[in-house]
């Protein structure tokens, strides 16, 4: 009888041992790596600096980016090749896989964080999905004359499940309501030749377009867009020299700091400084090479810069308080993005030809940890679920 007594209890010990819970993981410090070459993501913690999980057969990945669901526990992917990839950051895994178009370039979650959009070259237009399912719950295809479509770009998230967006070939900004998404509304407004990206202001206010084919920004207010778009910075662009661009500048890589805009220039050496209430510029501070990214910490005291080819390796530090550079780096070979973690100590940059994230702390300016990855690109950390036009 003893012996039974003991063999209970024991059994009764393992089976506890066996079904106790698995400590649990919170979605408000989490990343998500593209790895570019290979069709993976790797997650990762942004308090323990460690990866957590990989995962594949996401296809082409040359260009993708992500948002995040309300509770941050959801990632959307969209790929390339016109892929959405819904992502459960918690159990590492793809919840559902839809190829929605030939040709894409990213998207946009609403405000309420029901409605995913996806943004297409190929055909050109938006579509919308429900962010549960990835039922395709309406489409707005950019059809801007009979028979003439145009590829979408700088779609970004406002106010109202409302969301802008630029039409490169048609020259012009759309806004699509979709407070009823099975049946959105749209407004056209003239912007200037070729808009090549997009992004809204932090506020949600503004949403700005650059221009290829020719200098300037186009500017349409969203809480007043009766009064259309209209044309800043004229002498925005590459001028009468037409210099060389060896990559266009990612308007979404730029910042608002002290008041101040800070824009990557196209073609020169320099950061524009623009004036946040008036629209005026106001200075530039000379950089290393042609930006790509113009960043700023969360306080607005750095703006870390990187670079289009031949100076993928550098990145420039401006203090802006001083208003000009103050450290320069040389972290890795191919610096393509960077991603700052949500109070800003620490930034994390892909060094896509070493194959690695590298961790560096913002105020030694060192690094402090890295993350092995395949050819890494985008860095999408869950914070951004609480940011407009992230």
């Amino acid at each position: 009888m003893r012996r039974l007594l003991v063999l209970f209890f024991v059994t009764l010990l393992l089976g506890c041992a066996s079904t106790a819970p698995t400590a649990p993981r919170a979605t408000g410090d989490l990343a998500l790596i593209i790895e570019r070459a290979s069709g993976h993501v790797t997650l990762a913690s942004t308090t323990s600096r460690q990866p957590y999980a990989r995962i594949g057969g996401l296809g082409d990945l040359s260009h993708a980016s992500a948002v995040y669901s309300r509770d941050g526990r959801y990632a959307y992917v969209f790929g390339r090749d016109g892929a959405l990839s819904k992502i459960d950051m918690l159990e590492a895994r793809v919840v559902k896989r839809v190829v929605q178009s030939g040709n894409a370039i990213g998207g946009s979650i609403s405000q309420d964080g029901r409605i995913v959009v996806a943004q297409n070259y190929t055909p050109g237009g938006i579509k919308a999905f429900d962010a549960e399912t990835l039922e395709l719950l309406s489409e707005v295809p950019a059809e801007y004359a009979p028979g003439q479509f145009s590829k979408v770009v700088g779609l970004a998230d406002s106010a109202g499940n409302k969301f802008a967006y630029a039409l490169f070939e048609a020259g012009e900004i759309w806004v699509t309501d979709f407070s009823n998404p099975r049946q959105p509304q749209t407004q056209r407004f003239p912007a200037g030749k070729n808009p090549y990206d997009g992004l809204v202001t932090p506020d949600g206010r503004y949403f700005m377009a650059g221009l290829f084919g020719e200098d300037g920004i186009a500017l349409l207010d969203l809480w007043q867009t009766d009064r259309g778009a209209r044309k800043i910075l004229q002498n925005y662009g590459r001028g009468e020299e037409r210099l060389p661009v060896y990559k266009m500048p990612h308007l979404r890589g730029w910042t608002m700091a002290q008041g101040k805009v800070y824009l990557p220039a196209v073609g020169r050496h320099e950061v524009l400084v623009v004036d946040a209430t008036t629209w005026q510029e106001v200075g530039r501070i000379p950089v290393r090479g042609q930006p790509v990214f113009v960043m700023a910490r969360p306080d607005g005291r750095q703006i870390w810069v990187n670079f289009s080819f031949p100076d993928y390796s550098k990145i420039d530090v401006i203090d802006t308080l001083q208003g000009k550079v103050v450290s320069q780096l040389e972290p890795g070979k191919g610096i393509l993005h960077m991603e700052f973690t949500p109070r800003g100590e620490h930034v994390w940059l892909s060094a896509r030809d070493d194959h690695k994230i590298l961790i560096y702390s913002t105020e030694t300016l060192t690094q402090i940890g890295d993350i092995k990855a395949d050819a890494p690109s985008g860095i999408f950390f869950s914070s951004r679920a609480h940011r407009i036009g992230f």
